[in-house]
């Protein structure tokens, strides 16, 4: 366990991910009863597992079915997916707060500095209406450790926002304003501002709100309506502990702790070394108590340089690998 302390994982080094994750593959297979059960039926033994491309990586849709826990334990947090009430929602069972805590307050000082330095602005209507979000429990924690005033959440406060952006612009004072797709449509579509010290951070999210929109033409309204040079985003979800950041285009990039693999949307078990596109598996070694090794949902594109795009999701029928163990 030396290399799973929290101390090792996110004081990382990018090229020093493979020997923790292989270390941390070993622990969750020990410890993790779905997770080792899974790699029995895929007939994978761990002696075999020697590079990041042998781990196999559980289908996401096990965390709406299954506990997915790497020992067992009383959860400090337990984290639900959004959805209707006709959708099973994803529940991850959060073993210590704190690690959460430390993921992402260190993944987002790397690529943005000291939150200490922004006022955080969180724009999370029907996040924050209802419990169990991962996203509210992260910007709660930074609008604390921002300490600044004018940091807080909104609902549908669209002028009183509007009015606060105005004044932190006249003083030049640094903001975050991360909210979710479609609350910054709404805002944006009532108020035209020129943000020149606002980071404006969308973090996916239409859920039927609003009609479809693709990234390029959220980005475009948004940049146009707010006077921004571009729209940050941020990729996360409630079975990860960590998230990828972008600082315009759409291109995200990890933290060292957190790698994106591709693998082949028809055989779920390929994953693709030297090809561009494929659906988008992630390594997350802060999941020390949950898995670490997740093959999500979303179609990507990889870039050389590690950094990738989302570029959609799989439909249902598209879906494999799952049928092995659910019931």
């Amino acid at each position: 366990m030396n290399g799973l302390s929290p101390e090792h994982i996110f004081n990382l080094q990018a090229p020093d991910l493979e020997p923790v994750a292989l270390e941390l593959f070993r622990f969750q297979y020990r410890h993790n009863d779905l997770y080792r059960a899974y790699t029995d039926a895929l007939h994978i033994r761990p002696a075999g597992v020697n590079a990041l491309t042998d781990i196999p990586f559980l289908p996401i849709q096990f965390f709406k079915t299954h506990t997915v826990t790497t020992g067992h334990f009383e959860p400090q947090l337990v984290f639900e997916s959004s959805g209707t009430t006709q959708t099973v929602n994803s529940r991850h069972l959060v073993k210590d707060a704190s690690l959460y805590e430390r993921s992402f307050i260190t993944a987002f000082e790397q690529f943005y500095g000291p939150v200490t330095d922004y006022v955080v602005v969180g724009l999370l209507p029907s996040y924050l209406e209802r419990q169990h979000s991962s996203l509210v429990v992260m910007v709660q924690e930074m609008i604390r450790r921002s300490g600044q005033a004018g940091s807080g959440f909104y609902l549908y406060e669209h002028e009183k926002l509007y009015r606060q952006l105005q004044e932190t612009e006249a003083r030049g004072q640094k903001v975050l304003l991360i909210g979710v797709t479609f609350g910054l449509l709404d805002f944006a579509e009532k108020y035209r501002l020129s943000l020149q010290h606002t980071i404006v951070m969308e973090t996916g999210g239409m859920k039927g709100r609003r009609e479809e929109w693709t990234r390029a033409q959220v980005h475009a309204f948004l940049r146009e309506r707010l006077g921004v040079s571009a729209v940050h985003a941020e990729y996360g979800m409630t079975e990860l502990l960590s998230q990828a950041y972008s600082c315009g285009e759409g291109i995200f990039n990890t933290p060292p702790w957190m790698k994106v693999l591709l693998r082949d949307e028809n055989d779920p078990f390929q994953l693709f070394t030297g090809r561009a596109s494929g659906v988008i598996n992630v390594i997350d070694l802060a999941n020390v108590y949950s898995c670490a090794f997740i093959a999500t949902e979303d179609i990507g594109k990889l870039h050389d340089n590690g950094s990738f795009e989302v570029l959609g999701r799989l439909d249902n029928s598209a879906l494999r690998g799952c049928s092995l163990m659910v019931s």
